[in-house]
């Protein structure tokens, strides 16, 4: 569960590891990664965060499960997640995604708020399915969308519900690069340890600059 998620530092790149099951986002596991976050704040000098997965799921969402079994309001757990997002999206250092397997709806989000993506290149589908699931886009999240999206993607992603393999995802500027399983981590950790070094008060300002009213809406209570 990714209550057990982990943060693991080697030299310059924070490796936070999101687990090895679904990966799904509640309270809890929304907490434990704001507590992993903290500690990659608060490390002395400069730092890249690299997020990865292990197993079939980077992340596959919001827990809906748990949603309905602990009568928990939908409105609430988004307010949560957003925020998480938005953490993320204008974190003082760069940010990079190894997606190794699915990357599902909020889980994909959160992928999206990174300033990089990498993927498997033979496995996992990255999807936005809340078509499907009967689920309209908070403001914030589309928002998010369609900051980092083509408006022909987002299109694809967001009206339609369209799977993407990596090499798809690829082709529509979703990633920005698509590695073998055995290279995904290694390779996106020496692009990570690559990025370090950027001012942390100027990268931070020009995020906050350039995604202004995405930060916004998604600390805006849909």
């Amino acid at each position: 569960m990714i209550e057990t998620a982990s943060v693991e530092q080697r030299g310059s790149v924070f490796v936070l590891n999101l687990g090895e099951t679904e990966n799904r986002f509640n309270f809890d596991s929304i907490a434990r990664l704001h507590t992993l976050l903290d500690q990659v704040d608060a490390a002395l000098g400069d730092k890249a965060l690299l997020t990865v997965a292990d197993g079939k799921f980077w992340s596959n969402g919001l827990d809906l499960e748990w949603m309905i079994a602990e009568k928990i309001e939908l409105a609430d757990l988004v307010v949560a997640v957003q925020e998480l997002f938005a953490r993320v999206l204008e974190a003082p250092y760069p940010t990079v995604a190894a997606i190794q397997g699915h990357c599902y709806a909020a889980g994909a989000m959160l992928a999206l708020a990174h300033d990089v993506r990498f993927m498997r290149e033979d496995r996992g589908f990255l999807c936005f399915p809340e078509v499907d699931i009967k689920m309209a886009f908070t403001a914030g999240m589309n928002s998010l969308l369609t900051a980092k999206l083509s408006a022909q993607t987002a299109h694809q992603a967001m009206v339609l519900g369209r799977r993407f393999t990596a090499p798809e995802a690829m082709a529509a500027g979703i990633l920005d690069g698509m590695l073998a399983e055995g290279e995904l981590v290694p390779s996106a950790e020496t692009q990570a340890a690559a990025l370090v070094g950027k001012d942390p008060a100027t990268i931070q300002a020009i995020k906050r600059t350039l995604y202004a009213s995405t930060l916004t809406l998604l600390r805006t209570a849909p």
